[in-house]
């Protein structure tokens, strides 16, 4: 009898059935993980660093003109409304601002708002929202003086109850430059 069993085929034993499923559980897994990375690539990563980092210091001169220009804002979302309030202090007060409200991880929730200098009241922007937002956010604002573009950019946490002060923190990453 064991002479019988030793001479059946390959097919009529477990362990190479076995063998055969865990490989055939890996390559199907491995479509799907490949499926999944090509149809949801990550947006996040920047191939050009040398480009960036030059960025970086063009980014910092136009946070310190913000400084040098003594600007302040602060920033009122209406959720009822949509309307954005900003009120400007400093030296510039340019006739459109550009404020763009980043989120770090969704692209999609991004937004970006022109604020058109009030006729009435001076140092006072008013834009729209296309529709409510909420959480943490790179908050940037963009203006012009003579030609060159400032900058104020802080991370902050935006909610209905508070206004978003902008120049009230210590720009980061300029100690260097100050020296």
């Amino acid at each position: 009898m064991p002479a019988a069993n030793a001479a059946s085929p390959w097919y009529k034993h477990l362990w190479p059935w076995i063998i055969i499923a865990i490989l055939a559980c890996s390559v199907t897994l491995t479509l799907s993980m490949v499926t999944i990375a090509v149809n949801n690539p990550d947006n996040l990563v920047n191939d050009n660093y040398y480009e960036a980092g030059k960025g970086i210091n063009r980014s910092l001169d136009r946070e310190l003109l913000a400084q040098t220009l003594l600007l302040r804002a602060s920033v009122h979302l209406d959720d009822v409304t949509g309307e954005v309030d900003l009120r400007l202090s400093g030296n510039s007060q340019p006739k459109t601002l550009e404020l763009n409200l980043i989120s770090p991880t969704q692209p999609e929730k991004d937004r970006k708002i022109t604020l058109a200098r009030s006729e009435t009241e001076q140092g006072r922007y008013i834009g729209q929202l296309s529709d409510k937002v909420e959480g943490r956010r790179f908050v940037e604002l963009l203006g012009t003086q003579d030609d060159h573009i400032w900058r104020m950019f802080e991370e902050e946490l935006v909610s209905h109850d508070k206004d978003l002060l902008l120049g009230d923190e210590p720009l980061q990453g300029a100690e260097d430059l100050k020296k």
